[in-house]
């Protein structure tokens, strides 16, 4: 079969000097307007640089585009109920956490401490994001790579981008085609989401917490957010703490309310937390379990973290499950067309079959762990070793395996910080935000509200943008393929 490919969304500029000073000028716009990140390299408070980013939007399907779009909110209520059910929690990871005892064990640990002492208080909010790539060998169709709960970024970054590119286009004088852009408004979407718990909270006097990383990479990213929330409500104030901060400084009020600082937080949203080496010390964990057991509505909860988690998302494959969660029989079927390939590594027969499956042919699949951030996965010959090295260890549980997906190659030209730009071949993956507010009993807010695309060379393997691994983009939506 010959390599996938999708054309261009237009032909850039032949003469040299008109592309680089179309690339001088998105750059410029870049930093200007935010689509911007802290060096890691040479990290400075008081510096920014721009994110890694396509100088032109990317060509996405529009069918697949807006099939995305419209099952977002029905995938917010799955992963809502799911979050809810314990039985199907407690089946579902059980040997995960054993398999993976320093982190899913201790969120599960955390967990069932709460459960026992009861859920305080009952309102979750979920700030989600489910990525998709399209499958060549599938006709081009998307199929899902997994659903964010915690810690769910780029939705400002995705905005930005989209405006980019909306420059990019009536800079390069193609004003026709930006009907081909679509709306985004994730930013809004995501911080109306954060300011309905606020409202729900009851309490005007109370914050929005976000909880950081000690050194904050992404800065735009939250930042934005933040400056959002105080732009559509004023009234709605937003602190930022570490997880040392919390551990330090928080206690639980007579009424469980969570107090640091003077404040009563209303909502405690994580933008931290989501792999082990985030949580420096025991002391951490314990500021992590505080806030579970306070007043405040937490983005995600404990329960939306496991929810969240690669073992769950291989078990709501399985044939049955979905009906556990959605009564709607088309809705099923919409959801399970999305999924692709997911085997567990549990000590069975499937489980021995699934790793006899992936040494024989570990090109085929993607070696995923309980872990967000990118840089975590594992491919190629390495899945045969890691699996041979494990295949007797209760570790093996911890992992799921994945049918890699092939998406179609396209070209474009990737600027980065201190590179030349020059024309590569990318893939791209699109993630779908959805805003959730319930209870075990009802749902009481549910939206799609944006998107974000990103891209990276077709030769990589991960794509995370914090991470390092892939650059910012935006869809130009087509009907040929």
């Amino acid at each position: 079969m010959s390599d996938p490919r999708l054309p261009s969304c237009l032909e850039l500029p032949n003469n040299l000097d008109e592309l680089n000073d179309l690339i001088e000028k998105a750059k410029d716009w870049a930093l200007m307007h935010g689509a911007g990140m802290r060096s890691k390299t040479n990290f400075s408070m008081d510096s920014l640089q721009f994110a890694p980013f396509c100088l032109v939007p990317s060509v996405f399907p529009r069918k697949e585009f807006e099939k995305a779009v419209a099952i977002q909110e029905t995938l917010n209520e799955l992963i809502h109920k799911v979050a809810f059910c314990h039985e199907f929690l407690e089946e579902s990871l059980r040997d995960s956490a054993a398999g993976d005892s320093e982190f899913t064990g201790r969120l599960y640990k955390i967990y069932e401490t709460v459960r026992k002492e009861g859920f305080n208080p009952s309102l979750n909010l979920g700030v989600l994001r489910s990525d998709y790539m399209m499958d060549h060998p599938d006709s081009c169709r998307v199929k899902q790579v997994e659903v964010n709960t915690v810690s769910t970024s780029l939705a400002p970054m995705g905005v930005t981008l989209s405006n980019l590119h909306r420059f990019i286009l009536q800079e390069m004088g193609h004003i026709d085609k930006l009907k081909n852009l679509p709306e985004n408004n994730a930013l809004a979407g995501a911080s109306l989401g954060l300011i309905e718990a606020w409202k729900l909270f009851g309490n005007k006097q109370s914050v929005i917490l976000i909880v950081i990383e000690d050194v904050v990479m992404n800065i735009c990213d939250q930042r934005f957010l933040e400056f959002k929330i105080g732009e559509l409500c004023p009234e709605a104030r937003t602190i930022r703490r570490t997880l040392t901060d919390i551990n330090k400084r928080a206690r639980l009020d007579d009424h469980k309310n969570l107090i640091i600082d003077g404040f009563v937080v209303a909502v405690a949203y994580l933008r931290t937390g989501y792999t082990p080496e985030l949580f420096a010390n025991d002391g951490e964990w314990d500021a992590l379990l505080t806030m579970e057991r306070s007043s405040a509505i937490k983005c995600p909860s404990v329960q939306y973290h496991l929810a969240g988690t690669k073992k769950v998302q291989q078990l709501l494959a399985k044939p049955g499950v979905l009906e556990r969660f959605i009564t709607d029989p088309q809705k099923v079927k919409a959801v399970r067309e999305l999924f692709t390939g997911l085997y567990a590594f549990d000590f069975d027969e499937s489980g021995e079959k699934a790793i006899d499956m992936a040494i024989e042919n570990p090109e085929r699949f993607v070696l995923k762990p309980q872990r967000e951030g990118g840089g975590n996965n594992v491919y190629g010959t390495k899945i045969r070793d890691l699996l041979i090295e494990m295949r007797s260890s209760k570790e093996r549980t911890g992992w799921i395996l994945m049918d890699r997906i092939v998406p179609p190659a396209q070209e474009n030209i990737i600027v980065r910080v201190g590179k030349k730009p020059a024309s590569e071949d990318i893939v791209s993956e699109l993630g779908i935000f959805g805003i959730i507010i319930g209870d075990a009993q009802k749902i009481v807010y549910n939206k799609q509200v944006g998107h974000m695309l990103r891209s990276k060379t077709s030769t990589a393997d991960e794509g995370g943008v914090a991470a390092g691994f892939g650059c910012l983009d935006s869809p130009y939506l087509v009907d040929y393929c």
